[in-house]
């Protein structure tokens, strides 16, 4: 049962009906100009009934070869007796061998194509050892008719089995980009969700330590309470404010995954802004000299703000250190009363053709701290050359 569905389904086309409909119209097309040339020269063609009748079988095949091909096939071969039944040839019959040999040649296999070759090209290049060709009373000589259709043949299956070779390329080059991009995707998301992981560990320092901030004043102050009421009072305003900071904390916590097979974070503290200067210093001993600008009255950031600046300046510097080459690199932070601006550039060679700056995991986490504040990062070459990586966050 399977044999005989594979059978019919060979050579089908992804869209049958489409394709039906653009064969039948190719097979009326062949049908009307056989009965045109019919009309035109129905005096010399006299009882025209045969050649209609023949005309309509060729046109068959025609219209189902990218439906069911072989029995489109089988249907053609007996039309290779047709010289002999009927007085004249319609057009359709070598239009309907060439169009399915180059059907079975574009759409099969090579040996399905090679059967289906022999199959309709083995009769009709002996045909005319049975029934000879004349032309205006003179008998064509049978090799040159064998030679000839041996060649249409030849060069039609040629012509389909190139077509069919560029239709195996490009499907594989399609499926080969749709594997690329399936796994650039799943290498993105990878990135996305270990550098959120890595933002969830280090934020539940930040809210953690705040915590405990708030429950050793509120144990302060619930000592002095009676006895020192202004000592109460600033440590309660105190434990307010952190309060609400811990709070922005945890809502921008929403979504942020954490897996529990991931080691506890550090309990060191998080660097923030000052430790800008350190990490410059760092960065100056590996070989790439650092300057760093602040711009404006620095704020109190939220540990979380500093950090993300922190980290930003980090991976900028890190960076321009393996891919600048030979430069000098600038750190410049500016203080707004809404916004902090964050800028880290350099005066080396910039990214080279085909290299991951720009496109690495660190930039991606960028991308998601940034985001996480509500900010905005741009990174890019620099019109005169280098790196630069811009990021906004807004201060609340």
């Amino acid at each position: 049962m399977r044999t005989v569905q594979d059978w019919f389904a060979a050579g089908r086309s992804r869209r049958p009906r489409r394709a039906f409909v653009w064969d039948l119209r190719l097979a009326l097309l062949a049908l009307a100009a056989d009965v045109l040339v019919l009309w035109i020269d129905r005096e010399e063609q006299g009882d025209p009934r045969a050649v209609v009748l023949l005309t309509v079988w060729l046109a068959v095949p025609i219209a189902l070869r990218r439906v069911l091909l072989w029995p489109a096939l089988l249907m053609l071969l007996p039309a290779v007796a047709a010289p002999a039944l009927v007085p004249t040839q319609p057009l359709t019959l070598p239009i309907a061998f060439i169009v399915l040999t180059y059907t079975a040649g574009s759409r099969l296999s090579l040996r399905g194509a090679i059967t289906a070759g022999l199959l309709l090209w083995v009769p009709v290049v002996f045909a005319p050892l049975a029934v000879p060709m004349m032309v205006d009373g003179y008998q064509l000589p049978v090799a040159y008719l064998a030679l000839n259709n041996t060649l249409i043949g030849l060069v039609v299956f040629l012509v389909g089995r190139a077509v069919h070779g560029r239709r195996v390329t490009a499907r594989a080059l399609e499926d080969r980009a749709v594997t690329a991009e399936a796994n650039q995707r799943a290498l993105a998301e990878q990135a996305v969700a270990d550098e959120r992981r890595r933002i969830a560990r280090e934020l539940h320092d930040v809210v953690a330590h705040n915590v405990s901030v708030m429950g050793v004043l509120a144990t302060g102050a619930r000592r002095v309470l009676r006895t020192d009421t202004d000592a109460a009072d600033g440590a309660l305003t105190t434990i307010e404010e952190t309060s609400r900071s811990a709070m922005r904390e945890l809502r921008r916590m929403l979504g942020v995954l954490r897996t529990e097979t991931e080691p506890a974070a550090e309990l060191a503290p998080q660097p923030g802004i000052a430790g800008l200067e350190a990490l410059a210093e760092q960065v100056r001993d590996a070989g790439l000299p650092v300057t760093l600008r602040v711009d404006g009255t620095p704020a109190e950031l939220e540990p979380g703000v500093a950090l993300t600046v922190y980290r930003i300046v980090q991976e900028a510097l890190t960076n321009a250190l393996k891919h600048a080459g030979p430069a000098t690199a600038q750190v410049r932070l500016s203080f707004g009363v809404y916004w902090l601006i964050v800028e880290v550039f350099d005066t080396g060679r910039g990214p080279l053709p085909g290299s991951e700056h720009g496109a690495g995991h660190g930039l991606v986490g960028m991308r998601e701290r940034v985001a996480l504040y509500g900010g905005t990062l741009r990174v890019g070459p620099r019109p005169g050359g280098g790196f630069r990586v811009y990021a906004k966050i807004p201060v609340d």
